[in-house]
């Protein structure tokens, strides 16, 4: 018989491309997961994976054995969500993914309630993209992720999934003291031409959002510095380098010479939590999520 642990470890290299990042989102070592498909692959016998370069890939045998094993996945969900749901308490492991200031801002409150009321419940916490998160909870890797969209760049809603609302994270321009800007009310986006842009890199949501904002505008903003962490924008902004425009969740206060200044009209991104639809009657979903949102009113920057 197939070992459900090793086949877990098998579909999660699919999902993710290789063993380390599929020990990062499985919560073992690198190690573990190789010697969990070394050993499927001696019940199977049959070579799941190969090398290719420096990294691996699966074998067209592990492909479909992967696809078997997602199958098997859901339906040992189902079963758990009816067991929970008769129990009426929260239980087992819940993996939940979250984008780096949601990890920082928001999570840190709901898990920390969640734990407190609800000790049989093992839950964890995976710092994930916003662009990969909603499909991994479609893939069956979380089972709950935050993730957040633009008003010019709606998330997709995949089909067997569903989601609800969090909360909506304002922005703020972030600039020197003394900049030209600082102390303005009421600035347009056609206001912020010929500025030296301090942002996330290329092809992330709030990067794509800036661009097609500004261009949308009539101005192509110059992206002098990227980085992916808030904290670095900041202090560059704090060393008069440059502006940022920076959500306030998770952003914590700021140091001696930046300055906030108001946008108009605000840019606003929405966080939503997303699941699958199959797991809408567990407990452990619904009160996460319930916990989610009661924090949200209380969250620190």
């Amino acid at each position: 018989m197939l070992d459900l642990s090793r086949l877990r470890a098998l579909h999660a290299v699919a999902v993710h491309g290789s063993v380390s990042a599929a020990a990062d989102a499985l919560g073992y070592t690198p190690s573990a997961v190789s010697q969990s498909i070394t050993k499927l692959e001696r019940e199977t016998r049959t070579t799941l994976l190969e090398r290719r370069g420096r990294g691996v890939a699966l074998t067209d045998a592990a492909a479909r054995l992967a696809a078997t094993a997602q199958e098997l996945l859901a339906m040992v969900e189902r079963a758990e969500t009816d067991l929970e749901e008769r129990r009426g308490v929260p239980a087992g492991r819940l993996v939940i993914g979250a984008f780096a200031s949601a990890a920082r801002g928001l999570l840190p409150g709901a898990l920390a309630g969640l734990s407190r009321e609800y000790p049989s419940l093992d839950a964890r916490l995976i710092e994930v993209d916003p662009h990969l998160s909603v499909g991994q909870v479609a893939q069956g890797v979380l089972d709950l992720t935050v993730t957040f969209e633009w008003d010019i760049n709606p998330l997709p809603a995949p089909e067997g999934l569903e989601r609800v609302w969090i909360g909506d994270d304002l922005c703020d321009l972030l600039v020197p003291a003394g900049h030209p800007l600082a102390g303005r009310e009421g600035l347009r986006h056609r206001d912020l031409a010929h500025q030296r842009w301090i942002c996330q890199p290329a092809d992330t949501v709030c990067h794509d959002w800036l661009v097609r904002t500004l261009r949308a505008a009539g101005t192509e903003p110059d992206l002098a510095y990227q980085t992916a962490e808030n904290h670095t924008q900041v202090a560059l902004v704090a060393a008069g380098l440059g502006i940022a425009l920076m959500p306030r969740l998770g952003r914590g206060p700021l140091p001696e010479g930046v300055v906030e200044v108001a946008l108009d009209p605000v840019p606003v991104r929405r966080l939503f939590a997303y699941w699958r639809t199959g797991a809408s009657r567990r407990p452990a979903i619904t009160e996460t999520v319930r916990h989610l949102r009661s924090v949200w009113p209380r969250r620190t920057g």
